[in-house]
């Protein structure tokens, strides 16, 4: 996986400031003081804010686009939107494997690029999980100080990426509303040409990764599964009697799904040279697996988080939106708060409650990835139940003044009061959505960190699914939803996600209080 363009030029630069397994443009080693860190992330980060404003310039206000021009229901729209998005955020295993396995996240970069300013949604299956793979990859882990700013980037490509999401959603959605769909979807097209731009700039500052002759990560992982099944029938004390042999295996988890490590021998017994899985392959075929139960017991989270873009988006319609001066806010644009909810809150948690937490716990981060993702999925549960507590009291005041049966009418409730439920929705994304982009670059083999975040994004892609399920299930079978708000219970499908993520967070605290780090200086 060579992402760099090759070249002859073998200048080699001071040994005490090379950074080791990575090289620059010309595919020579680089140097720590003019390579990496925060010079290239921040043209990274640019090309995120970039791209961001061109999904977010479609995907925040599509459901009224469906409901509107198109002329949908409510439940159906609320379905496709997240069939959209679903396939939107699935796609990047698709991407992230090309880049792992072929092209390297450089060039994959540049090609969804160009394919994502053509309009097709499919480049973002390539832009991106490689994008932050490739912002990650200009830190080097193994130093202390670039350690640190590691673990802190991605806080602040949240950050900024909400920035730029903020920008989007006030102005966008209004000329979306107001000056038409045909512009407010073509905006949108040359953000993508500016991202390439900014992201073909940092070409000479950035730090490459270069795969030696050793086997592909994925033939490796399959082959240990592959063994291992052969092997099914061996017992456990040939299996003790290999381990012995093989010297002590790495750390406590070589004992979790030990079943993989039946991959250690031969299928007929013998010791053949490329029939025999090594400790370290083993290892990471484990390391993968461990990473799945993390992964379902977050897809509950996902289901809450895709209602932001759907019914909030409806409630908001039906509520007074004006702020005087006959200017009446865009419903998407409620979102923006959001993104104003991290931003607030990242140079909180990054800068305060980081260095407050290291000071009791020892740990460079503050706080475990593990531990970060839960406290946001508790946090989204107590979102969903202040959304349904929020939507009783508008089905109330539209009781009360005879709205019932009158659906294009205002209700004459403050939309501001949906914008609780708004900023917690951001402060928990600072928590679970960061530390799953951390727990997914970092718990998977080096070779395969496009396709960790690959599996981060793909939660959301399920979950929008789920959600759209859901949402057809409960519209089949139940009053919950209404053409006419008024006349629906949104409160009644809020309550249920409430459950739902609360089972979800039991679920999850069950295999993260067992769950075993892929690297031992791992929080």
């Amino acid at each position: 996986m060579a992402s760099y363009p090759i070249s002859g030029d073998t200048e080699t630069p001071l040994l005490d400031d090379t950074v080791v397994g990575s090289f620059d443009h010309k595919a020579r080693p680089v140097r720590r003081s003019s390579s990496g860190g925060w010079r290239s992330a921040a043209f990274i980060i640019g090309v995120e804010v970039a791209e961001r404003f061109a999904y977010y310039g479609i995907a925040s206000n599509l459901i009224s686009f469906l409901i509107g021009p198109l002329g949908q229901s409510t439940a159906a729209a609320a379905a496709n939107v997240n069939t959209w998005s679903g396939a939107s955020l699935l796609l990047p295993l698709l991407g992230a494997f090309v880049a792992d396995a072929y092209l390297g996240r450089y060039y994959t970069i540049i090609v969804a690029s160009l394919v994502y300013i053509l309009g097709l949604a499919v480049g973002q299956g390539g832009h991106k999980p490689c994008v932050q793979a490739f912002g990650a990859d200009q830190f080097d882990g193994q130093d202390p100080a670039e350690g640190k700013a590691k673990s802190s980037f991605f806080n602040w490509w949240y950050f900024s990426m909400c920035f730029g999401s903020l920008t989007i959603l006030s102005v966008l959605n209004y000329i979306q509303d107001n000056l038409g769909w045909g512009l407010g979807f073509g905006i949108p097209c040359i953000g993508m040409v500016i991202a390439l731009l900014i992201f073909l700039l940092g070409t000479k500052t950035y730090r490459y990764s270069i795969d030696g002759d050793e086997k592909s990560p994925f033939i490796r992982i399959g082959q240990v599964f592959v063994s291992a099944a052969r092997n099914w029938r061996t017992t456990n004390s040939s299996l003790a009697a290999e381990e012995v042999a093989r010297g002590a295996l790495p750390h406590e988890g070589s004992q979790q799904f030990r079943f993989l490590n039946k991959a250690l021998l031969a299928p007929n017994g013998s010791k053949e040279d490329g029939k025999v899985c090594s400790v370290s392959d083993v290892e990471e075929a484990k390391a993968v697996v461990r990473l799945f139960p993390v992964w379902t017991t977050c897809l509950a989270y996902a289901m809450v988080f895709a209602q932001s873009s759907t019914f909030f988006t409806k409630q908001g319609k039906s509520m007074d939106r004006s702020l005087g001066s006959g200017f009446v806010i865009p419903a998407a644009s409620l979102q923006s708060f959001i993104s104003l909810g991290v931003i607030i809150f990242i140079p909180i948690y990054d800068r305060i409650f980081v260095p407050i937490a290291r000071s009791l716990t020892r740990k460079p981060s503050g706080i475990t990835m593990l531990q970060r993702i839960g406290t946001g999925i508790f946090l989204s549960t107590i979102s969903m139940v202040i959304a349904a507590l929020i939507e009783i009291k508008r089905l109330k005041t539209a009781e009360e003044y005879g709205l019932i049966d009158m659906p294009n009418v205002i209700v004459p409730m403050s939309v501001f009061w949906l914008i609780p439920q708004y900023i917690l929705f951001g402060i928990a994304d600072v928590f679970t959505m960061i530390g799953l982009q951390e727990f997914f670059y970092d718990q998977v083999p080096n070779e395969l960190r496009s396709i960790g975040l690959g599996l981060y994004l793909s939660i959301f892609g399920v979950g929008s699914f789920l959600s759209s399920f859901l949402i057809s299930v409960v519209d089949k079978t139940t009053s919950c939803f209404n053409d006419n708000l008024n006349q629906a219970h949104l409160d009644y499908f809020y309550w249920l996600l409430a459950g739902l993520s609360a089972v979800g967070l039991v679920s999850y605290l069950y295999f993260a209080k067992s769950y075993i780090y892929n690297r031992v200086n791992t929080v």
